[in-house]
Order: structure tokens, then sequence, then C-alpha cells
């Protein structure tokens, strides 16, 4: 089989990596990729949201499956496009995209099927949010309608800092035509857990849950990124916890998909709250979490091309899949000022610190006069396997402390609400 996969980030080296691991594959294209991709697919020159040229590519090339990583093309269509030029892809299409491309239309569609979620009102100005805000009273979450790299969501504690967000989401456009509509909601107290489930609109199957840290810094504190780390499998999902999401969110999900004419194939990811009145969606992701991604599929057992080949086919039933006995932590290292301004192009040292414990998925890099440079604001994924958190913990950290770039931070307590649950 000849796989392109679509994307640049740490979640595509991982999915990369863990296709690379198929029998059935015999050669991997990315498109764009990035360095640490590049020692192991054919990078290819178009942007992930690029779908025009990525479509002529997949047709000259004779593409057996293709592999959408981020939410941007999905949202475009790319699915549509690619099934209607006989092409085989695993993702949703444009229409079940939505779910994660418009978060005003995700919580209508979760009101309609009586989905948990956090209270909200969705507004097209500035005008009626600020009033709503003004009757409401902080804390509340103000987030951006449309698709932001996960930073168009705005924690605010007090009302003056609500309208702030408004203002920033709304009429500063700071998340861009994704702040065209903004959502706020009631503020849900308790710890966030990320569920993420292979779907082909029949079965549903979830993988290891895990907990991402969206804020910057340790302690939850600063400003929400796309993730600075993650570990799974978490022990905040219980057995028991998993049959009401099942019971009470990702079956309805599905469910009301196909009810709306817009069958969901995939994955689907529920991020979750889990409340004193039990869990609620935060949000839906249409595709692979990042950094969720690293840490999931360093504990799967299954060929991963198997199980998106099943969902394609509609016949995800017939398959068994297995996990690793282990914990799995990623802590991401970032560019100094990321979220906000960073620099480019500074060059990383100690990267060849890879063993079968622990692997280093590029995010932000480039390749530069034959050295690894950064190129991004996430731009590294320490990714470990150990037998227990808090050794999977060290592993990572370890790696961790063996690269070097300039400005380079990270946080430096992946984990570690785990180790308080335990």
């Amino acid at each position: 089989m000849k796989v392109l996969v679509v994307g640049g980030g740490g979640r595509e080296h991982a999915l990369v990596w863990k296709i690379a691991q198929s029998p059935k594959v015999e050669k991997i294209f990315c498109a764009p990729g990035n360095a640490g991709i590049a020692q192991i697919a054919t990078c290819v020159d178009i942007k992930a949201a690029d779908v025009a040229g990525l479509l002529r590519f997949a047709q000259k090339e004779k593409m057996d499956l293709t592999v959408v990583g981020p939410e941007m093309p999905l949202v475009a269509g790319i699915v549509d496009q690619f099934t209607a030029a006989g092409l085989r892809i695993f993702g949703p299409t444009k229409n079940a995209a939505q779910l994660e491309g418009s978060k005003a239309l995700s919580k209508h569609f979760m009101a309609k099927y009586n989905i948990p979620t956090a209270k909200y009102a969705a507004f097209p100005n500035a005008h009626e949010a600020t009033d709503y805000v003004r009757a409401k009273g902080g804390p509340l979450v103000v987030k951006a309608s449309g698709l932001a790299a996960g930073k168009g969501v705005l924690i605010c504690q007090h009302t003056a800092d609500a309208l702030a967000a408004v203002n920033k989401v709304i009429v500063d456009k700071e998340f861009g035509e994704a702040g065209n509509q903004v959502v706020i909601e009631e503020f849900l107290v308790g710890q966030e857990v990320s569920v993420l489930a292979f779907t082909d609109g029949k079965t549903i199957i979830p993988m290891l849950a895990s907990q991402d840290h969206k804020r910057a810094f340790d302690d939850d504190c600063g400003p929400n990124t796309g993730g600075m780390g993650a570990y799974a499998p978490t022990p905040l999902y219980t057995p028991e916890l998993n049959e009401i999401v099942m019971r009470d969110i990702l079956e309805p999900t599905v469910k009301g998909m196909a009810a709306q004419g817009w069958q969901y194939q995939g994955v689907i990811y529920a991020g979750l709250m889990l409340t004193a009145d039990g869990p609620k969606v935060l949000e839906y992701n249409v595709r692979f979490g990042d950094p969720e991604t690293q840490p999931v599929l360093s504990l799967l057992d299954t060929d991963l091309v198997a199980i998106m080949e099943a969902v394609i086919d509609e016949r995800l039933d017939q398959v068994d899949i297995a996990w690793k006995q282990a914990v799995s932590v990623c802590v991401v290292m970032a560019a100094g000022g990321y979220p906000g301004k960073y620099t480019k192009g500074d060059l990383i040292t100690g990267l060849d610190i890879g063993t079968k414990d622990v692997i280093v998925f590029h995010a932000g890099t480039a390749a530069k006069d034959g050295q690894i440079v950064t190129n991004g604001g996430r731009v590294l994924g320490v990714t470990s396997v150990g037998n227990d958190i808090p050794e999977a913990i060290a592993k990572a950290y370890n790696g961790v402390g063996k690269i070097k770039f300039k400005g380079g931070y990270c946080r430096k307590d992946i984990g570690s609400k785990a180790i308080l649950k335990q």
C-alpha cells in the first residue's frame, strides 16, 4: 500500500510512525511533513489546507489510503472530494466535520440530542454578547466559534475579563474569521479528560482515555495553547465512567449525526469535564488530538491501518483492538513566547535520545544546512512508555533534559494529576 498522511505536526509524526509499523504499507508520503517525519516518510511540499493540490498528488501517485491529521482540510471537505474521485480516505465528511468547525453548531447539536454539556449562548455581534455577560456575571468561558488552533478558548474568572474576551474575539478579531460568532458558556469545575474513539458510523470503539494539559505553564496557569503535554491511560477514566460516556455522549453523538444525514466515520474526540453532576462535553474534535495522539498510539498494539480500513468499509465490529499494559507520557517542548510570538530557525541539539521507551516526535521542526531547527510554536513531543505513571514521567523528562534549543520551555508537571489520583 501507498499511504498519504496530511499535516506536519507532532500528531502527524505519530501517525506516520504507527502507520510505518503496518505490514500492509510499502511507502508513506506526508504533506507537508517536518524534519522528523522526513526520516521515515517522503515529505511533499503541499500545505494541509491545499485540498486541490493534495487531490492532484493522490491521484497522480495512486494513493491506496489518505489519512487526514488536522481539522482544517476536514472542515474544507477533503473527504468528500477524495471519495468523489474514487480515493480511499480516513476521516469525516465536510458536514460531519462541522461538529468541530463551528462551536455554535456543536452546542446546538448537543442541545438537540440531550448530550450533557455546559449551558451556553451564541451571538453574532458584540452588543448582544456583552449584554449576556453582564446579566450572567463571571466566571464564564468565552470561545471563538470557528477554528482557532486550540487557542480560541478564554477562561474568564470575572465579568470584566469576559467582557474583554468578547471584545478580543468578535471586535478585535484576534482569532480571525473564527471570531465571526462568539459562544459564551457557564464555567464548569472538575478534571478534564480526552476520549478518542474510532467509529464507522455504527460501531464505536473508544481508545485509551488521556489527559491533555492545555494551559502554557505549571499548575494550569497561563494562556491556553494547542496542548503542552498528555498522558494515557488516565486513572480518572474508570470502566464505570466509560459506560456513562458511551451511553450518554458517544452513542447519542454518532446516532445524532446519522439522524442529521451526516454519517460519521473516522475518529470522534470528546473533550470532557468530569463535574460533580457527571461528565460533560467541553468540545468535539473530528480527528486525532494533538498531543493526545502521541501517548495513545504509543500504546496501540493493533495495526492502525487495519483499523482505518475497517472504518472506511463499515466493518469496525469485526476488529479487536488491543493495547499495551503500560503508561505513556508526552511532554511538549515549546518555543519561547508560545502561544504568543516566537522565533524560528533556532538550532536543536540532543535529539539522538530515541530508545524503544522514548520517542521524540517532531512538531515544529525543519531541516536547514544538514541540521534540525525550530519551525513552530510546539517544537517537539518527547514521548515515553513505562510500566507505571512515575516511571513514564521520569523517562520523558530524562529525555527532555538532553534536548536544547534557544528559548525552549516545557511544563514540569505533565502527568502529575495521575499520581495524585493514585
